[in-house]
């Protein structure tokens, strides 16, 4: 273990606290919109002050990091806020410093990016299922706390997040994903090496935690049994965790619409082409219905 490593689970698995009791939905619905307006004051705050926020989203496949990511963009604006999800390396970007294209993809003055897994592959995929070589996992292990602290230092804002779900769950997940057809594409076979797998991808976590869970930039991880819990949880620590301000917002007023020119007449709408008013089938079958 790194001498700046701070505790780190010993277990081989996931430690469970079994599964939470289920959020009421409208009591999380309020909490989850009240934190999304502040998450947009924070973005407006991380704007005014040019600064530069980085979160990392890391977990078993099937533990809630889509979702929560979907929560926390959606009333953000993207201009300013990415997320990343790099692809497979290219030919080019495996001749590269392993850390190059993730280098590409930090945040400037005002933006906040969002990893959706991010360098952490090698310590977890890649090592599981021999994807690096033993040299350049080891090698990881030694830079990534160097990049981190590097990063931290320059005035990036380091948010690194873990979230932890039981091997019941996991699987449970996954077969709702298999038996929807929106979601199947979710599903793949590596992702099903994390069932088989599951001790491997354990300990590699396990390694990963003793040599970066460092003071400068430590994991925090986010119990995911229950998505709603682990989306509030996690929205949460974001707030609570970056040190913003709210910034006095000045939305311009809406100017009162001029008088039109008396000589403009609108061409006849039989000159363009309309998408079919489809949606108003639903209205006209609900009348149907409530007549009978």
């Amino acid at each position: 273990m790194s001498a700046n490593s701070r505790n780190v689970p010993t277990t081989g698995a996931d430690e469970s606290v079994g599964s939470p009791p289920k959020l009421d939905k409208k009591a999380y619905e309020k909490r989850l919109e009240e934190l999304q307006a502040q998450l947009v004051e924070m973005q407006q705050w991380v704007r005014e002050t040019g600064a530069r926020v980085v979160i990392i989203m890391e977990g078993r496949d099937a533990a809630g990091k889509g979702s929560a990511i979907k929560r926390i963009t959606q009333y953000l604006n993207p201009r300013y806020c990415r997320v990343e999800a790099l692809p497979t390396p290219t030919s080019r970007e495996q001749g590269q410093w392993y850390f190059q294209r993730y280098v590409e993809k930090l945040p400037t003055a005002g933006e906040i990016v969002i990893f959706d897994r991010s360098w952490y592959n090698r310590a977890g995929v890649e090592r599981v299922m021999g994807f690096c070589t033993t040299a350049q996992y080891r090698r990881f292990l030694h830079q990534a706390p160097v990049f981190e602290r590097m990063l931290v230092e320059d005035g990036i804002m380091l948010r690194k997040y873990w979230f932890s779900v039981s091997d019941d769950e996991q699987i449970r997940r996954f077969t709702s994903r298999r038996e929807d057809p929106l979601r199947q594409w979710k599903l793949s076979p590596m992702d099903l090496q994390s069932i088989t797998r599951w001790e491997d991808y354990s300990r590699a976590k396990d390694e990963m935690f003793a040599h970066t869970d460092t003071v400068t930039a430590p994991w925090y991880t986010v119990e995911s049994e229950d998505k709603k819990r682990s989306r509030i949880n996690v929205i949460n620590h974001i707030l609570e965790s970056v040190p913003w301000e709210k910034v006095e917002n000045n939305p311009p007023k809406i100017p009162a619409r001029p008088e039109g020119d008396s000589t403009y007449e609108r061409p006849p709408r039989t000159e363009f082409r309309y998408v079919p008013d489809v949606a108003g089938d639903l209205e006209k079958s609900r009348v149907k219905a409530k007549k009978k």
